[in-house]
């Protein structure tokens, strides 16, 4: 499956990147992710339909403040926040969960 994109409210869902226009690694670092390898496995994930990996931004500046993954095979979620952003994560859960159920058939607990 290609990336989905979510708006889920005052937050917005997308894969996570690091590229020339958004480089999502230094919040991935305040989320403890030191892998250098992360991104590029988040993207063969999502088209080997294995996991699905959100960054939860900011919509205006696109700054990352958390992360879902859904685990499709496991019907299951996990979820971790840069300090302050535990409310993006939750809120972001809850459209993820919305959206497994919705295009992927998924309840997730």
């Amino acid at each position: 499956m290609e990336p989905v994109e979510i708006n889920a409210g005052a937050w917005y869902l997308r894969a996570p990147r690091g590229d020339d226009l958004i480089d999502d690694r230094p919040a991935l670092v305040d989320l403890g992710e030191t892998d250098p390898g992360y991104l590029d496995r988040c993207t063969a994930q999502w088209a080997s339909d294995t996991c699905y990996t959100w960054a939860v931004c900011e919509p205006t500046t696109g700054e990352m403040l958390a992360e879902v993954r859904l685990d499709p095979r496991a019907a299951s979620l996990t979820t971790r926040h840069r300090d302050g952003h535990a409310d993006a994560a939750e809120i972001a859960a809850r459209s993820v969960r919305r959206f497994a159920a919705a295009v992927l058939g998924l309840v997730v607990s």
